[in-house]
């Protein structure tokens, strides 16, 4: 049986997990602030929380494009639709990526190019 990319992405490496799962989860309630704000907290020796405070802002960056579009898309009322897919996408994702995070591992937001 095979797993999904995201799973064989993950990496265990040492470092403050509670941080590193803290990053992922403040972007649920401040969405680019909550991981610029864990990366610049993290040790500069602290490989764990900074590669995760890195990929969740990147996610939420890409989230932050999707919403955009979906705002445009909504004149034409796919956005509508649009909406309520990108913010449960959103909440699931951070979950899982919170979840690894505080097991060790630095998660890799699925379809997300590294931006920062």
């Amino acid at each position: 049986m095979s797993t999904p990319a995201a799973e064989t992405d993950d990496e265990t490496v040492e470092g403050d997990t509670t941080l590193a799962a803290l990053s992922h989860a403040s972007a649920l309630f401040a969405s680019f602030l909550g991981p610029i704000l864990f990366l610049v907290l993290a040790d500069d020796g602290d490989e764990l929380v900074e590669r995760n405070a890195k990929n969740s802002l990147n996610f939420q960056i890409v989230v932050f494009v999707a919403l955009l579009i979906a705002g445009v898309l909504s004149f034409v009322f796919i956005g509508l639709l649009l909406f309520p897919i990108v913010a449960i996408a959103d909440v699931v994702l951070v979950l899982i990526a919170t979840v690894r995070a505080n097991d060790g591992k630095v998660y890799s937001y699925p379809f997300t190019p590294e931006i920062v």
